[in-house]
């Protein structure tokens, strides 16, 4: 059986926080379009995976939260809007990896299990110790986003690659807003927050590397 190029020839459209359009992807038939090497196709496949199932934990972080805090307060309209930003960021990734036949991590259960779990636990503690879960997820997603695309640089060249770190560009930019504005909502003054932040951020690392994987 032909295998599908990584980046679909179908044009799909991915929507930032803003509503704008990013970039297309879509596949080239240009000559001056390099093409990837088997290497390069497993590590992107492995990229979008992993973005998917981290906008699924995201999603899902934010919905605890809402379902404790509601979204009337000042802090839950806060967390309304970052959720929706999320929602925008998954739906993407869905067309992506759909239109790209990559297969999604089998463990969307468990992200979408304990996201819910980290956003009830964190959003009980009170509207800082929500703030503090948003600030170490974030952190984390924020990184994650920047070794991508120093990984998407290394394949400059390829036109359906240049697009596609634009989406990341746009996508990381969302999410370092969203810390920032954790931090603005006093996301310092939870309680133990040294400790709570550092269990956030390991578990985030820990659900990453299984979710390239699995």
């Amino acid at each position: 059986m032909k295998r599908a190029p990584l980046i679909a020839r179908q044009v799909i459209r991915a929507y930032s926080s803003t509503g704008q359009n990013v970039p297309p992807l879509s596949s080239s038939s240009s000559s001056t379009s390099n093409k990837l090497t088997p290497e390069q196709r497993s590590k992107l496949i492995a990229m979008l995976r992993v973005d998917h199932a981290g906008e699924i934990g995201a999603d899902f972080i934010y919905r605890g939260q809402l379902a404790v805090l509601g979204s009337t307060s000042d802090a839950g309209r806060t967390v309304k809007r970052m959720h929706e930003q999320e929602e925008l960021h998954l739906k993407s990734f869905d067309t992506i990896l759909a239109n790209n036949r990559v297969r999604p991590s089998a463990l969307r259960p468990l992200w979408e299990t304990a996201g819910f779990a980290m956003g009830v636990g964190s959003a009980l503690l009170g509207k800082e110790a929500a703030m503090a879960c948003t600030e170490a997820v974030e952190t984390v997603i924020g990184e994650h986003y920047n070794d991508q695309l120093r990984e998407l640089l290394k394949m400059e060249g390829n036109e359906d690659v240049a697009k596609l770190q634009q989406v990341i560009k746009d996508f990381r930019d969302d999410e370092l807003e969203h810390l920032d504005t954790a931090v603005n909502y006093d996301a310092h003054q939870a309680p133990l927050y040294t400790p709570l932040t550092a269990v956030i951020k390991q578990t985030c690392r820990v659900a990453i590397w299984v979710a390239q994987r699995i």
